[in-house]
């Protein structure tokens, strides 16, 4: 009888990751940016024959894509191996060699929009003002830039630019829950909400007519629909939903109609808002998680997005009702029921706080017994049920993962998210100790089966818990992790710095720096005793090189067992299929090999 081998768990690295997509003025092409070939490019496809075509061959990451109006070109921005400094380029409209379009060594370029008729380019770069940035017009047929504005308060971002060219709307940001919004017009600027003075944020600006549309937690705990009235100056409130917050907004001028994707916890929700009446309808998904909600001149809806057992793929809502695939990613080898779906738990913290968190169990065929406990980068982010191709990798070999929600994640409420600002290394640890004293008390895991890894702020609460609680864990692996909060707050991109004492406080201040030290993992360099793996991406740009450097030299001092890898043609994460297998499959073996290590 012929029986054919399983499939290689390393086979989900080949699954594409689609994280971007842009929709042509007429809708019969669409470009997404994905790593088909295993290296990360702009891509087409015919809404009429769905089967993709490359547009470009950079082998790098599209940090922006946009259609002509005119079909003459399509916009693309790409950086160099992770370094973030995106450049804008012109291709030609069905694909080729990029021409420069707005470059500048060692800066970045933002891109926002082009003019309705796409002879004019509106951006954002940090080239003239790194720390506040500067936003700009290009005028394609004549060659010349023009400054629109200079960032003076906070890091001020192009958002959105009115159909007749008069006006446009920046972004200023304090902190990553402190971000408000102008309109530009006629040289003056207003703000979108009555009150800029106080904290809150507003994110996803869109121009409805004459009117502006926004998501906005002004006055509220969450992110609701708001408009502002330049005729009137009238800030009003059109919907909130009962619970979640609005994250993507996606106007239609013609039925003044939104389509709003609210975020509740681990899923998303899709509704239809109507801007006059403020009358909502809940919508039927194809996933659980969105990533982008675009709308057409025609109405039709395109969706970006995925679940935790089914990859990211393109849909479009028609204008009958029904969904329509426009991509079909599958994991090669696997299927749906192949995969694990999470279990959403919910218990409380160390003082009462209730924390959500995401339990993947591992089929009982393979199960090994042991436990990968997970804290989450960001720290202004969250674990959710979307597609993580990493966590089925490894309940493939056997291991349980549990995700925790700490305080700080974002999903839950501003008063949610504010409660990491200036406070790392206190507040979530102890609830990454409560989730696993939970966990631990239903049964779920055993105490002496667990190993610890992290990415980003992820490898930091790594590290920390590392240095700190050593005794929960047999291993630790820590990516791209600061290990230093004083070098890391004085090393982060320039415009990050003026957020950052908000967000994580101020080496220059005495009583910060106090905590600053006192939330460093590299103070606990004593109390870190297990196994170590730590990889760094030598480009990053986020929590550079020297961060990994400084912990991994310091631990080797002192004779710990540490092991390091470095990469150096990639920056804040894996955009090189070969080095994301390599990465994983040589954290699969650490873990196996400190696992094996403790069998009687």
């Amino acid at each position: 009888m012929l029986q054919l081998p399983r499939p290689n768990p390393e086979q989900l690295f080949h699954t594409p990751t689609i994280f971007g997509l842009a929709v042509s003025k007429d809708e019969t092409r669409i470009a997404v940016a994905t790593n088909f070939s295993g290296r990360y490019d702009a891509w087409g496809m015919d809404l009429d024959c769905p089967f993709p075509y490359r547009l470009t061959n950079e082998g790098q990451v599209p940090h922006a894509m946009h259609f002509d109006p005119q079909g003459r070109y399509v916009l693309v921005a790409f950086d160099h191996d992770g370094d973030e400094n995106a450049q804008l380029y012109l291709i030609p409209p069905r694909g080729g060699e990029k021409h420069p379009l707005r470059t500048h060594e060692g800066r970045r370029f933002m891109f926002c929009t082009t003019s309705k008729d796409g002879n004019r380019i509106y951006y954002s770069s940090d080239k003239d003002n790194p720390t506040y940035l500067c936003g700009y017009v290009f005028d394609l047929e004549s060659g010349e830039e023009r400054t629109l504005y200079e960032g003076e308060d906070g890091p001020t971002v192009l958002v959105a630019v009115s159909d007749d060219e008069s006006s446009w709307v920046t972004a200023t940001a304090f902190a990553n829950t402190y971000q408000i919004a102008h309109l530009h017009r006629a040289g003056e600027r207003v703000s979108l909400t009555p009150d800029p003075g106080t904290p809150h944020i507003v994110d996803s600006v869109e121009f409805a007519g004459h009117l502006v549309v926004f998501a906005t937690d002004y006055q509220a705990d969450e992110l609701y629909l708001a408009s502002f009235d330049p005729q009137t100056g009238s800030f009003q409130r059109i919907w909130a939903p009962e619970k979640g917050s609005v994250t993507h907004v996606a106007v239609h001028k013609e039925s003044q109609t939104a389509y709003v994707a609210v975020m509740r916890g681990v899923i998303d929700e899709l509704y239809r808002v109507d801007l006059r009446t403020g009358s909502a309808e809940k919508l039927s998904a194809p996933c659980e998680v969105m990533g982008q909600v675009k709308v057409g001149d025609s109405g039709r809806l395109y969706l970006l997005g995925a679940s935790d057992n089914e990859p990211g793929n393109v849909w479009m809502l028609d204008l009958d009702g029904t969904w329509r695939p426009l991509t079909r990613v599958r994991p090669m080898g696997f299927s749906p029921d192949d995969l694990v779906q999470a279990d959403v738990v919910h218990f409380p913290s160390f003082d009462g706080l209730t924390l959500e968190a995401l339990l993947f169990r591992p089929k009982s065929e393979v199960a090994n017994g042991y436990t990968i406990i997970w804290p989450h980068g960001g720290p202004q982010a969250a674990e959710r049920k979307g597609f993580r191709k990493l966590f089925q990798y490894w309940l493939l070999h056997g291991y349980q993962v549990f995700a925790p929600n700490f305080r700080g994640s974002t999903g839950y409420g501003s008063r949610f998210m504010k409660m990491v600002e200036r406070d790392w290394g206190e507040g979530p640890r102890k609830d990454m100790i409560a989730s696993i004293e939970w966990l631990l008390a239903q049964g779920l895991a055993d105490r002496d089966k667990l190993f610890l890894v992290g990415g980003s702020y992820g490898g930091y609460m790594t590290l920390l818990l590392h240095g700190r609680h050593a005794d929960y864990f047999r291993a630790c692996v820590d990516i791209f992790g600061p290990s230093n909060l004083i070098t890391f707050a004085q090393s982060v991109p320039d415009f990050w710095k003026p957020i950052m004492k908000q967000w994580l406080g101020d080496p220059n201040d005495p009583a910060d720096r106090e905590r600053l030290i006192k939330d460093s993992p590299i103070t606990y360099l004593d109390g870190m005793t297990k196994p170590m793996l730590v990889i760094q991406g030598a480009n990053d740009p986020r929590v550079v090189k020297a961060e990994s450097d400084q912990i991994v030299q310091a631990l080797r001092e002192k004779g710990r067992d540490v092991e390091y890898i470095v990469f150096e043609d990639e920056g804040h994460g894996f955009m090189k299929l070969e080095n994301e297998i390599e990465a994983y499959r040589r954290t699969v073996a650490f873990l196996d090999r400190h696992r094996q290590a403790s069998a009687p």
